[in-house]
Formats: structure tokens, C-alpha cells, sequence
């Protein structure tokens, strides 16, 4: 397994990781994002590929606005972090996240924060596994007035 920093060649893989990992996406609205990323100083995305294809990745930003639980700014913000099904549990994820650590270091970061659905149990215990400590719980809501 190697890892790869976005780049152009990547953007199509990505797009299509992104519609795996996200389902209700469209690719095209994935890829013009995915473009977006490759613009900007302050995300990033790294590839994990196995042979010639393309496994998952970690998407990546800076954010210097509120974080749950952080103690500083800015914060290295794990947005989304996806391995293929018949790859998991063979370390890439973790790979992943080492990377993004590397990429906040080099940006500043003390700290690396990141989100999971409450009702995702797998990547809550990946969060955990991986570091992460679990600094708040909340259920949102909405309602048409």
C-alpha cells in the first residue's frame, strides 16, 4: 500500500471514493469539489492505493473557527476518512490518519479533531483505536416554522 498526496491524476479516484463513502452525492458535484480541495492551501486529501487502485482516503482542513473539545487554532480537521470494504482492518485507515497528523504538524496544529454519525459504532471504535478521545455527543434537530 502507498500513499498519495491529492493531485491532479487523483481527482477522478477521489470523486468516486467520496460518491462510495457518501452515496447521496452526485460525481460531478464531487469532482468540481474534489478540484476545490487541490485549490486550497488550507485542505488537502491523501490517497491510499493498492498496486494500480485506489483503496480510500483521508480528506483533511484547517479550521480555525470553534472545534468541539479543542484547546487551539488552528486545528487539523478530519472531514471524512474512507476505506474500501474488503480492505479494512489491515492498518491503511491508520496510515491515513498518521498522515493527516503529519500534514497538521507541518500546518501549525497541536491538535486533530473529527465527527462521526452517533449511530456509527465502527468509526466511533476507529476514533478511539486510533487516538481520538470522544469530547461531546449531540443529536441535532430541525423543524419548518
Amino acid at each position: 500500500m502507498t500513499i498519495e498526496e491529492l493531485s491532479e491524476y487523483s481527482l477522478t479516484a477521489l470523486a468516486q471514493l467520496f460518491v462510495k463513502m457518501w452515496p447521496e452525492c452526485e460525481f460531478d458535484e464531487e469532482y468540481e469539489f474534489c478540484k476545490n480541495i487541490l485549490r486550497r492551501k488550507d485542505q488537502t486529501a491523501y490517497l491510499a492505493k493498492e498496486g494500480k487502485n485506489y483503496i480510500g482516503f483521508a480528506y483533511l482542513s484547517l479550521r480555525k473557527d470553534f472545534v468541539e473539545g479543542s484547546e487551539s487554532s488552528p486545528v487539523a480537521y478530519l472531514e471524512g476518512i474512507y476505506i474500501q470494504k474488503e480492505f479494512r482492518k489491515k492498518g491503511y485507515a491508520e496510515s491515513l490518519v498518521k498522515k493527516g497528523i503529519d500534514w497538521g504538524k507541518i500546518n501549525g496544529c497541536d491538535q486533530m479533531g473529527s465527527d462521526a454519525e452517533i449511530e456509527n459504532s465502527g468509526s466511533i471504535t476507529f476514533h478511539k483505536r486510533t487516538g481520538f478521545k470522544e469530547v461531546n455527543r449531540v443529536v441535532c434537530f430541525i423543524r419548518d416554522i
